[in-house]
């Protein structure tokens, strides 16, 4: 389930607000706001659902990702944003049998920094989900029996094990990328990863002044409550 932005997307969507953002030129030089000056245009790339890492163990998976590699980059090359916002189910975590899912979210969001363009995350509810065996690595009549490993839990007939969660995706991203612009979220609000906003500001003579807000709201699910 993807988590919301302001108001609920459900596909791809480039919305455009009157201004021009400078938004790679900030970047760069170390400015973490987003400026909007009096002519051009402001241009916002969503992307939902990409859920990289689905059904990894099999060739149908990785041929999905190369695909959304190849979608992504046709659709920044050709409507050129200027800031890019992945809202939820990045990845899927509950098919990843690796502790390091970053690895799969970097991917995910390589297009856009391949090119420079400032971009925030919102979680949904696949982003850390604890990896599950699928039921079809096991025989149909139960033999070999299921045995978990003993740091793995056993869960509805299954095992299960808990990946990189909310917290460390979220921190990983803003530490190793000067162009992600997403944040922690409020100390006093749990859960807080993933819940905050971000101050659009105008250049020129009203230099600094609000133009707009944008609010990035986690649905919760994996391993938060919904």
């Amino acid at each position: 389930m993807p988590s919301l932005l302001s108001i609920c997307f459900t596909a791809l969507l480039f919305l455009q607000i009157n201004g021009h953002y400078s938004s790679t030129h900030d970047a760069l030089n170390g400015d973490q706001r987003l400026h909007v000056s009096s002519v051009g245009s402001f241009k916002i790339a969503l992307f939902a659902d990409l859920h990289y890492g689905e059904n990894a163990w099999t060739d149908w998976g990785p041929v999905q990702d190369v695909n959304s590699d190849r979608v992504m980059s046709t659709d920044l090359d050709i409507e050129k944003p200027d800031f890019v916002v992945y809202l939820g189910d990045v990845i899927t975590a509950n098919n990843l049998p690796i502790q390091n899912a970053s690895l799969y979210w970097d991917k995910a969001t390589s297009p856009t920094r391949e090119r420079g363009l400032p971009f925030s995350t919102v979680f949904g509810n696949h982003d850390d989900a604890p990896f599950e065996w699928p039921s079809d690595w096991f025989s149909p009549s139960g033999l070999p029996e299921i045995r978990c490993p003993p740091d793995i839990l056993r869960r509805d007939g299954g095992c299960v094990f808990r990946g990189t969660i909310r917290t460390q995706l979220m921190v990983g991203e803003i530490n190793r990328d000067p162009l992600s612009r997403s944040r922690a979220g409020p100390s006093g609000l749990w859960p807080s990863v993933s819940n905050y906003v971000l101050r659009v500001e105008s250049m020129g003579r009203r230099a600094g002044s609000v133009v707009a807000f944008l609010y990035f709201l986690d649905s919760g699910g994996g391993t938060y409550p919904r």
